[in-house]
């Protein structure tokens, strides 16, 4: 059974994982959510006008009210800047299973944040939520994503054709990966 604890501040070597505000609209908007190179691997178009970050940010905002509400965004330490977000979500009860997904602004590629923010928020799925696998896909076009996912220990479990349609009106191929709880503690 899963142990929601909702959206706890996780820290690592380099970031904090925190939960967004208000006051964090600009960087969202202006580090990923604006961005065509970040959007391009989202289902989401690109954000036009700030308004339509806030109106998702007021969403996320609300909804960290509910525990098994689990989305954070990744500051820098150093410099207390926001560059990215990554969250848990699409609970399955039945199995103990969810999703994990992320973005981080282009300015931060290869810089290994991806790599640390998911690994951190594996730690916590996994060591306090009790969660069983993680899953995860990324277009098979990005295959940075799956460095990231590698990285971490998750295992690529296939592809599947077409698997989202993005803002673009394109198709796009995912690689799909997983990681069990008992692989984790195996290490």
């Amino acid at each position: 059974m899963i142990n929601f604890v909702g959206t706890t501040k996780i820290e690592t070597e380099r970031l904090i994982l925190r939960r967004l505000e208000l006051t964090d609209i600009e960087s969202v908007y202006n580090h990923w959510l604006s961005d065509e190179r970040v959007t391009d691997n989202r289902i989401s178009p690109a954000h036009t006008n700030i308004s339509e970050s806030k109106e998702r940010l007021d969403k996320i905002i609300r909804d960290y009210s509910n525990k098994e509400f689990c989305y954070w965004g990744m500051e820098l330490k150093t410099i207390n800047i926001l560059i990215g977000e990554i969250d848990l979500y699409n609970f399955d009860y039945a199995t103990d299973n969810c999703e994990v997904s992320y973005s981080i602004g282009f300015n931060w590629w290869n810089q290994g944040y991806g790599t640390e923010a998911l690994q951190a928020v594996v730690d916590f799925a996994f060591r306090q939520m009790n969660v069983h696998k993680i899953s995860a896909a990324h277009n098979v076009d990005n295959p940075a994503s799956g460095k990231i996912m590698h990285k971490v220990g998750m295992k690529q479990e296939g592809v599947i054709r077409h698997m989202i349609r993005n803002a673009k009106n394109q198709y796009k191929d995912c690689a799909v990966w997983g990681f069990l709880q008992e692989d984790y503690y195996k290490g």
